[in-house]
């Protein structure tokens, strides 16, 4: 998927919520009480403990993003609500994957996660658990390549952006 079909389906949402317990679960739930799909998800403390930012993925073609903004603005813990446009957003997301790499193929795979600017994590005797970080598009590219080889287990952290400056 390209980045100006990305922009029409989707929209990143940027929410700074007070950091307590329950909050996320308000605004998910409220997610799935609308109907509201969310394509990803990521939540962390800011650099204030009192806050955290909530980083939402969201599709609009089921739903009007200024419906999600007006709900989500009603809930009581939420503090600012930004959409941050992909073209000025700086956007990363987080890759692990644990990869079957026998003797053979184990030189291709880590060339491979060189290529990417990726790093090797942890060594078995015929696996091997690699780690990217990056633009989703990046980590999007990495994974269709690594799919010729054998994907054991892969996890995604799921987007985090903020605005470019």
């Amino acid at each position: 998927m390209n980045e100006s079909s990305f922009s029409r389906q989707h929209h990143i949402l940027s929410v700074l919520v007070e950091n307590k317990a329950g909050v996320l679960a308000r605004v998910a739930g409220l997610f799935a009480r609308r109907g509201f799909n969310i394509f990803s998800l990521a939540v962390a403390p800011t650099q204030d403990e009192r806050f955290s930012r909530i980083t939402l993925v969201v599709d609009v073609e089921r739903a009007p993003l200024d419906q999600m903004v007006k709900q989500l603005d009603k809930l009581i813990n939420v503090v600012e609500i930004s959409e941050l446009h992909p073209s000025l957003a700086r956007e990363r997301e987080l890759l692990l994957a644990t990869i079957k790499a026998d003797s053979d193929l184990r030189a291709q795979v880590i060339q491979l996660v060189g290529v990417f600017e990726g790093q090797i994590v942890d060594v078995g005797t015929s696996m091997l658990t690699v780690m990217l970080a990056g633009s989703p598009s990046k980590l999007d590219d990495f994974e269709v390549l690594m799919r010729s080889y054998d994907i054991i287990e892969l996890a995604r952290s799921g987007r985090i952006a903020l605005p470019r400056l």
